[in-house]
């Protein structure tokens, strides 16, 4: 059992992101940044014991290292959390699902960075499994609906939804390049720290910390919640599957994602797949199943 951890852990935050959205949405009045400022300020405070814990190994990083450690702090904890939310602040025009677009998207610049980047050996049976996974994946979103569906508000969505991807999968590989200098405690940690120092400078700078005086007692509920579920815990658990396992593995387990989400739309939101929908969970989960014996029969290894 305890070979699959790795693999579980990153199922498990995937698990814990899919009910992201549902939260998230209930911010849709308050400014994006302030929502990924906040998260982040919280999820430092908590996370800094770690930090101060595992300082010895950050005072000796490298050139190298610190880039790969801002990148995702940046990228991955600055603007792909500012495009998710953005995009997540249409609720009154789009369906959660749209949003859940970048999880599609995701693996195909992680693995393209993987094999530049970290140099991990992408075999022709991983390349057919991800693409199964990620057909998967599409299936479950959006079904048999067509592009020609979507309105302007769609389209903004699925843009920013895309930049998400991008600043999302690079971080996956910029992640897997600095676990191999600090452990994924110190990562995770000084990660939240990075991020939560330039969003506050921002907010600072830019005076939007006045839209704090508007929060409600409801909003800090559900910002406290996602620092707790969604967002510091589940980065925990990301980081340390992502310490035992290659990047391009990794991008495609978290594609159980939409699956647990449109799986959460209906049991919240009484919202039934459809058929392609249905086929497209079987694809994805089936994919992720080899993938993961594929991992731990040490195959397609870095």
């Amino acid at each position: 059992m305890k070979k699959y951890l790795p693999a579980l852990a990153v199922i498990f935050a995937a698990f814990l992101w899919s009910f992201d959205g549902f939260i998230r949405q209930n911010l849709f009045a308050l400014p994006s940044f302030l929502i990924v400022s906040l998260e982040h300020i919280i999820g430092a405070i908590l996370f800094l014991p770690l930090l101060i814990k595992g300082w010895k190994e950050v005072s000796s990083l490298g050139q190298r290292g610190w880039i790969s450690v801002l990148w995702i702090s940046i990228f991955g904890g600055v603007l792909g959390t500012f495009f998710y939310t953005k995009a997540l602040s249409y609720v009154n025009y789009i369906d959660l699902s749209v949003v859940v677009l970048l999880q599609k998207l995701q693996p195909i610049f992680a693995i393209a960075l993987a094999g530049v980047i970290l140099k991990e050996k992408i075999t022709k049976r991983f390349i057919i499994l991800a693409f199964a996974a990620i057909a998967g994946g599409y299936l479950v979103t959006f079904g048999s609906s067509s592009i020609n569906d979507w309105d302007d508000k769609t389209i903004i969505a699925a843009l920013l939804a895309l930049l998400a991807a991008f600043s999302w999968g690079s971080s996956t590989v910029l992640g897997k390049h600095a676990l191999n200098r600090l452990s994924f405690t110190t990562v995770a940690s000084l990660r939240l720290a990075i991020t939560a120092s330039v969003t506050a400078f921002v907010l600072l700078s830019t005076g939007q910390y006045d839209a704090v005086n508007t929060m409600t007692l409801s909003h800090w509920g559900y910002i406290v919640l996602i620092v707790l579920s969604t967002g510091s815990l589940a980065l925990f658990f990301y980081y340390y599957g992502l310490n035992q396992l290659p990047a391009t593995h990794v991008t495609l387990y978290e594609l159980f994602w939409p699956l647990s989400a449109v799986g959460l739309d209906w049991f919240i939101r009484g919202n039934i797949l459809s058929l392609p929908q249905w086929l497209g969970a079987i694809l994805l989960l089936g994919s992720i199943i080899l993938l993961t014996r594929e991992t731990n029969n040490g195959q397609a290894q870095s």
